[in-house]
């Protein structure tokens, strides 16, 4: 049974990474990015990477996405697919085919993440997860902000799915009051999504320099993190990004109950490990008040890995497939 073919995949809002899944243990090869927007369909994505890597059709597929899986269905949340795991058995006349959350994908790789490819901020705490119990979470900034649960019972793995990332955002300092102000002028509902993910930065750079009553040239998330100096208002909008991260965090811990650690991910806090850890990221995350000193226990790691939702949906396929 080693020869089978297990093609996975990882889609966002902007990118779409596909790759073979190893039949004997959770991994995988092969990796090709493609642009979301070059294809009018997942399925048309799925034979270019076939053609390209020049593979035989694929006995399973299990595809991690960006949007809630609803019958059996995912419409992306920032770009125009809708992934049918029933189109995708047709197109491809295959049985095995599976749709993940992409952090319900990012939740299964947890366990699988070694000590070198997490890194601690603001807690130095490098604890293995527990063998036959845990709670963790995770939360990550992208196109925009996925959010997970996963629960260990004994020999079951329990991912705890949600759009968390649609919640609404709640302030807690006069700063993000004000923030909030300019944005309900611009937006029907400001959700925690709205500043924390790419296009976050750049509305809450935007707020800003409506608070301080600059004007200039609207600039990128990529940019602002690039404009980055002392007392400027890149600076000043990439604290506050950071900040908010970690009161989401910990909105997050509290919620699911996520002692035993909340992992960040997506690719933002991956660019700027540095930035994240000399922020008040930590402080936002400890705040909660009455429960400060549970907050002080709980470890909050950085994913290093470079493709956690491609090993998540690794483990997924060789489940499907089995």
């Amino acid at each position: 049974m080693n020869d089978r073919c297990l093609l996975i995949g990882d889609i966002g809002g902007t990118n779409a990474r596909f790759a073979l899944a190893t039949t004997d243990r959770p991994g995988f090869h092969g990796v090709l990015e493609l642009q979301c927007e070059d294809f009018a369909t997942a399925d048309d994505a799925i034979s270019h990477y076939i053609a390209t890597m020049n593979v035989e059709k694929p006995d399973a597929v299990c595809l991690a996405a960006a949007g809630p899986v609803v019958d059996d269905t995912v419409k992306i949340t920032n770009n125009h697919w809708d992934i049918s795991a029933a189109a995708t058995r047709a197109d491809f006349g295959i049985e095995a085919v599976r749709l993940l959350n992409d952090f319900t994908a990012i939740a299964y790789a947890i366990p699988l993440l070694t000590e070198n490819e997490v890194r601690s901020i603001g807690r130095d705490d490098q604890r293995v997860l527990p063998g036959e119990h845990f709670n963790v979470a995770i939360l990550g900034p992208g196109t925009g902000l996925g959010v997970a649960g996963l629960c260990r019972r004994g020999k079951n793995l329990v991912p705890v799915t949600g759009e968390g990332g649609h919640v609404g955002f709640a302030p807690e300092t006069e700063l993000q009051t004000d923030i909030l102000t300019v944005l309900r002028g611009r937006f029907e509902r400001v959700s925690a999504e709205r500043l924390i993910a790419g296009s976050g930065v750049e509305n809450i750079y935007e707020a800003l320099a409506t608070i301080r009553g600059e004007t200039g040239t609207r600039l990128s998330a990529a940019q602002i993190f690039a404009e980055c100096g002392d007392g400027n208002l890149a600076a000043e909008a990439v604290g506050v990004f950071f900040e908010l991260l970690g009161q989401a965090a910990g909105d997050l811990a509290l919620t699911l109950g996520a002692v035993d650690g909340v992992y960040i991910a997506g690719g933002i806090a991956k660019r700027y490990p540095e930035r994240l850890a000399s922020s008040r990221f930590r402080s936002a995350f400890e705040n909660k008040g009455r429960r400060r000193a549970l907050m002080e226990r709980i470890p909050t790691r950085l994913i290093t890995y470079d493709q956690p939702g491609l090993l998540g949906a690794a483990y997924c396929v060789l489940e499907l497939s089995s």
